[in-house]
């Protein structure tokens, strides 16, 4: 079995992500799952913005998180982002948030999304469809 392609971006943590015990507040992680699937959208070529242009939405409709270590301000976190399955009206992604320096895992999750256009549910568009496909 091939490895899943990995899409990976890294950023600071802001002071505006820590909770009064100087960690990252538990669904901020949540906010860096969607910058990890919106880089991985583009960096297939299909980013987000030219989904919504053409009439596309993806809303999720599950998300679960594994908390394994706080991170905290200033700190360098890397948000890897995966394809796990995909059906032609869905798909899952995974991801993985670890410290950028020592590649200590700081959570895991995955987002599920359903497509949608003009508010039911709909296949995905073709070439996202096959963009994604080129990833399993």
């Amino acid at each position: 079995m091939s490895e899943k392609k990995v899409f990976a971006v890294t950023q600071r943590v802001r002071y505006a992500e820590t909770d009064a015990m100087g960690v990252v507040y538990h669904s901020n992680y949540l906010i860096w799952f969607e910058v990890g699937r919106v880089e991985c959208l583009r960096a297939i070529g299909y980013p987000y913005s030219r989904l919504e242009a053409e009439g596309f939405g993806l809303p999720v409709v599950e998300v679960g998180c594994r908390y394994l270590r706080g991170a905290k301000f200033e700190q360098l976190v890397r948000i890897e982002t995966w394809l796990d399955s995909l059906k032609s009206r869905k798909f899952r992604l995974g991801y993985r948030i670890s410290d950028a320096d020592t590649g200590e895992p700081l959570a895991t999750g995955f987002t599920e999304h359903l497509c949608w256009r003009r508010g039911v549910v709909a296949t995905i568009p073709v070439e996202l469809y096959e963009k994604l496909t080129a990833l399993l």
